[in-house]
Protein backbone atom coordinates (compact mmCIF):
# COMPACT_ATOMS: atom_id res chain seq x y z
CA UNK A 1 0.00 0.00 0.00
CA UNK A 2 1.23 3.47 -0.77
CA UNK A 3 1.77 5.66 2.14
CA UNK A 4 3.90 8.13 3.77
CA UNK A 5 5.90 5.69 6.05
CA UNK A 6 7.38 2.98 3.78
CA UNK A 7 5.28 -0.72 4.84
CA UNK A 8 6.06 -2.49 7.50
CA UNK A 9 4.77 -6.21 7.07
CA UNK A 10 3.55 -8.49 4.09
CA UNK A 11 0.94 -10.61 3.29
CA UNK A 12 1.35 -14.03 0.62
CA UNK A 13 -1.94 -14.20 -0.38
CA UNK A 14 -3.86 -17.21 -2.59
CA UNK A 15 -2.80 -19.69 -5.15
CA UNK A 16 -1.47 -17.07 -6.98
CA UNK A 17 1.01 -16.11 -3.60
CA UNK A 18 0.93 -12.75 -4.59
CA UNK A 19 2.94 -10.52 -2.01
CA UNK A 20 0.82 -7.65 -0.80
CA UNK A 21 2.23 -5.03 1.73
CA UNK A 22 0.81 -2.71 4.57
CA UNK A 23 1.04 -1.09 7.81
CA UNK A 24 1.46 -2.91 10.96
CA UNK A 25 -0.50 0.24 12.89
CA UNK A 26 -3.12 1.15 10.82
CA UNK A 27 -4.26 -2.90 10.47
CA UNK A 28 -3.90 -3.28 14.22
CA UNK A 29 -5.82 0.01 14.88
CA UNK A 30 -8.75 -0.64 12.47
CA UNK A 31 -9.13 -4.56 13.38
CA UNK A 32 -8.63 -6.44 16.25
CA UNK A 33 -8.29 -9.86 14.29
CA UNK A 34 -5.10 -8.02 12.55
CA UNK A 35 -3.91 -6.75 16.35
CA UNK A 36 -3.82 -10.52 17.74
CA UNK A 37 -2.01 -11.67 14.64
CA UNK A 38 0.40 -9.32 14.94
CA UNK A 39 1.02 -9.88 18.63
CA UNK A 40 1.02 -13.58 18.00
CA UNK A 41 3.95 -12.85 15.76
CA UNK A 42 5.79 -10.77 18.46
CA UNK A 43 5.22 -13.71 21.27
CA UNK A 44 6.34 -16.46 19.15
CA UNK A 45 9.61 -14.70 18.64
CA UNK A 46 8.67 -14.79 14.75
CA UNK A 47 10.79 -11.97 12.80
CA UNK A 48 8.60 -8.75 11.73
CA UNK A 49 9.59 -9.26 8.30
CA UNK A 50 8.72 -13.20 7.67
CA UNK A 51 5.47 -12.28 5.77
CA UNK A 52 1.84 -14.03 6.70
CA UNK A 53 0.68 -16.59 4.40
CA UNK A 54 -3.26 -16.09 3.87
CA UNK A 55 -4.09 -19.40 1.24
CA UNK A 56 -7.98 -19.61 1.64
CA UNK A 57 -8.48 -15.90 0.34
CA UNK A 58 -7.90 -14.58 -3.49
CA UNK A 59 -5.51 -11.14 -3.49
CA UNK A 60 -8.72 -9.41 -5.15
CA UNK A 61 -10.68 -9.98 -1.95
CA UNK A 62 -7.69 -8.94 0.90
CA UNK A 63 -7.08 -5.79 -1.30
CA UNK A 64 -10.76 -5.14 -0.78
CA UNK A 65 -10.75 -5.71 2.76
CA UNK A 66 -7.10 -3.59 3.35
CA UNK A 67 -8.88 -0.49 0.98
CA UNK A 68 -11.85 -0.78 3.63
CA UNK A 69 -9.28 -0.97 6.63
CA UNK A 70 -7.57 2.65 5.09
CA UNK A 71 -9.92 4.33 3.86
CA UNK A 72 -13.08 3.00 4.81
CA UNK A 73 -15.01 2.74 1.80
CA UNK A 74 -14.71 -0.64 -0.63
CA UNK A 75 -14.80 -0.87 -4.43
CA UNK A 76 -17.26 -4.23 -4.65
CA UNK A 77 -17.92 -6.50 -7.88
CA UNK A 78 -20.43 -9.35 -8.32
CA UNK A 79 -17.08 -11.78 -8.52
CA UNK A 80 -16.11 -10.66 -5.21
CA UNK A 81 -18.50 -9.13 -2.77
CA UNK A 82 -19.66 -12.67 -1.41
CA UNK A 83 -16.02 -13.27 -0.43
CA UNK A 84 -15.58 -9.74 0.88
CA UNK A 85 -18.54 -10.27 3.13
CA UNK A 86 -17.06 -13.80 4.16
CA UNK A 87 -13.71 -11.57 5.19
CA UNK A 88 -15.63 -9.00 7.34
CA UNK A 89 -17.31 -11.39 9.02
CA UNK A 90 -14.20 -13.22 9.90
CA UNK A 91 -11.85 -10.20 10.53
CA UNK A 92 -14.80 -9.08 12.40
CA UNK A 93 -15.31 -5.46 10.27
CA UNK A 94 -18.66 -4.90 11.19
CA UNK A 95 -19.12 -1.38 8.42
CA UNK A 96 -17.21 -3.72 5.73
CA UNK A 97 -20.07 -6.20 6.83
CA UNK A 98 -22.91 -3.64 6.01
CA UNK A 99 -21.52 -2.26 2.55
CA UNK A 100 -21.39 -5.87 1.65
CA UNK A 101 -24.73 -6.90 2.75
CA UNK A 102 -25.93 -3.58 0.77
CA UNK A 103 -24.32 -4.32 -2.50
CA UNK A 104 -25.06 -7.86 -2.58
CA UNK A 105 -28.65 -6.96 -1.95
CA UNK A 106 -28.93 -4.44 -4.37
CA UNK A 107 -27.52 -6.93 -7.14
CA UNK A 108 -28.96 -9.79 -6.53
CA UNK A 109 -29.62 -12.07 -9.86
CA UNK A 110 -31.31 -15.32 -10.87
CA UNK A 111 -27.89 -16.99 -10.72
CA UNK A 112 -26.09 -15.78 -7.84
CA UNK A 113 -29.01 -15.10 -5.22
CA UNK A 114 -28.68 -19.05 -3.48
CA UNK A 115 -25.29 -18.26 -3.15
CA UNK A 116 -26.22 -15.08 -1.29
CA UNK A 117 -29.20 -16.67 0.50
CA UNK A 118 -26.34 -19.40 1.90
CA UNK A 119 -24.36 -16.51 2.95
CA UNK A 120 -26.65 -14.98 4.52
CA UNK A 121 -28.13 -18.51 6.27
CA UNK A 122 -24.24 -19.06 7.61
CA UNK A 123 -23.54 -15.98 8.96
CA UNK A 124 -26.53 -15.17 10.54
CA UNK A 125 -27.42 -11.51 8.44
CA UNK A 126 -30.77 -11.00 8.73
CA UNK A 127 -31.57 -8.54 6.30
CA UNK A 128 -29.48 -9.73 3.36
CA UNK A 129 -31.69 -13.17 4.12
CA UNK A 130 -34.69 -11.29 3.67
CA UNK A 131 -33.92 -9.58 0.64
CA UNK A 132 -32.39 -12.73 -0.92
CA UNK A 133 -35.90 -14.91 -0.26
CA UNK A 134 -38.02 -11.02 -1.75
CA UNK A 135 -36.18 -12.02 -4.95
CA UNK A 136 -36.62 -15.98 -4.96
CA UNK A 137 -40.24 -15.36 -3.80
CA UNK A 138 -40.76 -13.37 -7.21
CA UNK A 139 -38.65 -15.51 -9.08
CA UNK A 140 -38.71 -19.43 -8.31
CA UNK A 141 -38.76 -21.02 -11.59
CA UNK A 142 -36.24 -19.73 -12.34
CA UNK A 143 -34.35 -19.94 -9.57
CA UNK A 144 -34.61 -23.61 -8.69
CA UNK A 145 -32.79 -24.41 -11.77
CA UNK A 146 -29.76 -22.88 -11.08
CA UNK A 147 -26.87 -24.75 -9.81
CA UNK A 148 -26.47 -22.66 -6.64
CA UNK A 149 -30.17 -23.44 -5.68
CA UNK A 150 -29.16 -27.97 -5.54
CA UNK A 151 -25.89 -26.83 -3.40
CA UNK A 152 -27.74 -25.13 -0.77
CA UNK A 153 -27.61 -26.12 2.81
CA UNK A 154 -30.23 -28.01 4.26
CA UNK A 155 -30.67 -24.78 6.30
CA UNK A 156 -30.87 -22.64 3.48
CA UNK A 157 -33.47 -25.04 1.62
CA UNK A 158 -35.74 -24.54 4.74
CA UNK A 159 -35.19 -21.07 4.56
CA UNK A 160 -37.41 -20.67 0.79
CA UNK A 161 -39.98 -23.19 2.29
CA UNK A 162 -41.15 -21.98 4.95
CA UNK A 163 -42.50 -19.11 2.55
CA UNK A 164 -45.76 -18.32 2.32
CA UNK A 165 -45.14 -16.14 -0.86
CA UNK A 166 -43.11 -17.78 -2.83
CA UNK A 167 -44.81 -18.01 -6.97
CA UNK A 168 -44.55 -21.50 -7.13
CA UNK A 169 -47.08 -24.62 -7.02
CA UNK A 170 -46.31 -27.06 -4.66
CA UNK A 171 -45.98 -30.19 -7.22
CA UNK A 172 -43.13 -28.40 -8.94
CA UNK A 173 -41.63 -27.84 -5.59
CA UNK A 174 -41.03 -31.11 -4.43
CA UNK A 175 -39.79 -31.94 -7.40
CA UNK A 176 -36.85 -29.43 -6.77
CA UNK A 177 -36.84 -30.38 -3.51
CA UNK A 178 -35.95 -33.99 -4.69
CA UNK A 179 -33.42 -32.68 -7.24
CA UNK A 180 -31.93 -31.26 -4.16
CA UNK A 181 -31.68 -34.01 -2.39
CA UNK A 182 -30.17 -36.35 -4.67
CA UNK A 183 -27.40 -33.88 -5.17
CA UNK A 184 -26.72 -33.89 -1.87
CA UNK A 185 -26.86 -37.04 -1.16
CA UNK A 186 -24.31 -37.64 -3.78
CA UNK A 187 -22.09 -34.87 -2.29
CA UNK A 188 -22.44 -36.17 1.01
CA UNK A 189 -22.36 -39.82 0.47
CA UNK A 190 -25.72 -40.38 3.11
CA UNK A 191 -29.01 -41.56 2.10
CA UNK A 192 -31.48 -39.15 -0.01
CA UNK A 193 -34.27 -39.26 3.23
CA UNK A 194 -31.21 -38.75 5.64
CA UNK A 195 -30.39 -35.57 3.92
CA UNK A 196 -33.51 -34.63 3.41
CA UNK A 197 -35.28 -35.35 6.94
CA UNK A 198 -35.61 -31.88 7.85
CA UNK A 199 -36.11 -30.29 4.48
CA UNK A 200 -39.23 -32.29 3.69
CA UNK A 201 -40.96 -31.48 7.12
CA UNK A 202 -41.50 -27.92 5.33
CA UNK A 203 -43.34 -29.45 2.21
CA UNK A 204 -46.80 -28.72 2.22
CA UNK A 205 -48.40 -32.50 0.93
CA UNK A 206 -51.74 -31.17 2.52
CA UNK A 207 -52.09 -28.53 -0.77
CA UNK A 208 -52.16 -32.15 -3.24
CA UNK A 209 -54.72 -33.30 -4.57
CA UNK A 210 -55.92 -37.25 -4.04
CA UNK A 211 -54.10 -37.86 -7.56
CA UNK A 212 -51.20 -36.44 -6.88
CA UNK A 213 -50.39 -37.95 -3.76
CA UNK A 214 -51.03 -40.69 -5.34
CA UNK A 215 -48.32 -40.10 -8.15
CA UNK A 216 -46.36 -38.82 -5.39
CA UNK A 217 -46.04 -42.45 -3.31
CA UNK A 218 -45.13 -44.40 -6.39
CA UNK A 219 -41.89 -41.15 -6.70
CA UNK A 220 -41.19 -41.79 -2.91
CA UNK A 221 -41.08 -45.64 -3.68
CA UNK A 222 -37.90 -44.79 -5.65
CA UNK A 223 -35.73 -43.22 -3.06
CA UNK A 224 -37.82 -42.66 0.43
CA UNK A 225 -37.38 -38.89 0.38
CA UNK A 226 -40.76 -38.66 2.38
CA UNK A 227 -41.22 -40.74 5.05
CA UNK A 228 -44.89 -42.56 4.73
CA UNK A 229 -45.81 -41.10 7.74
CA UNK A 230 -45.91 -37.79 6.35
CA UNK A 231 -47.90 -38.84 3.44
CA UNK A 232 -50.41 -40.35 5.29
CA UNK A 233 -51.24 -37.74 7.37
CA UNK A 234 -52.12 -36.22 4.32
CA UNK A 235 -54.85 -39.08 3.15
CA UNK A 236 -55.85 -38.55 6.73
CA UNK A 237 -56.65 -35.29 6.01
CA UNK A 238 -58.21 -36.25 2.77
CA UNK A 239 -60.86 -38.48 4.81
CA UNK A 240 -61.55 -36.07 7.27
CA UNK A 241 -61.74 -32.83 5.66
CA UNK A 242 -60.84 -30.77 8.10
CA UNK A 243 -57.84 -29.31 9.58
CA UNK A 244 -56.29 -31.51 12.07
CA UNK A 245 -52.35 -31.18 13.52
CA UNK A 246 -50.24 -28.82 15.34
CA UNK A 247 -48.67 -27.32 12.58
CA UNK A 248 -51.04 -25.28 10.96
CA UNK A 249 -48.38 -23.85 8.71
CA UNK A 250 -48.59 -26.83 6.49
CA UNK A 251 -52.03 -26.29 5.23
CA UNK A 252 -51.41 -22.25 4.27
CA UNK A 253 -51.82 -22.32 0.51
CA UNK A 254 -48.58 -20.46 -1.28
CA UNK A 255 -48.96 -17.44 -3.45
CA UNK A 256 -48.25 -19.63 -6.30
CA UNK A 257 -49.81 -22.42 -5.04
CA UNK A 258 -52.54 -23.84 -7.74
CA UNK A 259 -56.39 -23.85 -6.36
CA UNK A 260 -57.83 -27.39 -6.02
CA UNK A 261 -61.37 -28.58 -4.96
CA UNK A 262 -60.35 -30.16 -1.89
CA UNK A 263 -58.93 -26.27 -0.50
CA UNK A 264 -62.28 -25.13 0.77
CA UNK A 265 -61.53 -27.70 3.54
CA UNK A 266 -58.27 -25.71 4.15
CA UNK A 267 -60.07 -22.71 5.61
CA UNK A 268 -61.45 -22.41 9.24
CA UNK A 269 -64.95 -22.76 8.71
CA UNK A 270 -66.81 -19.43 9.57
CA UNK A 271 -67.22 -18.03 13.27
CA UNK A 272 -71.06 -19.58 14.76
CA UNK A 273 -71.48 -21.96 11.65
CA UNK A 274 -71.54 -25.55 11.06
CA UNK A 275 -68.35 -28.03 10.01
CA UNK A 276 -68.39 -28.49 6.53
Amino acid sequence: MVGCHPSDVSFVVGEERQVIHAHRCILACRCPVFQKMFSHQLQTALSPQVPFVLADTTPAVFLAVIEFIYTNNVTLTRRIALEVLTSAVEYGLDELRKLCVDYIGQSLSVEMVCEALQAAVTYGQTDLRQRCLVFIERHPQEVVRTRSFRELSDLGMISILQSDRISLDEVPLIHAVREWAHVSSAVLDVSVAEVAQDVVRELRLFLLSPEELTTLERENAKDELIPEVQIAQSWKFHALKKVVGSEPQLFRRRRGTLPRDHHRYLDPPPKGGAER
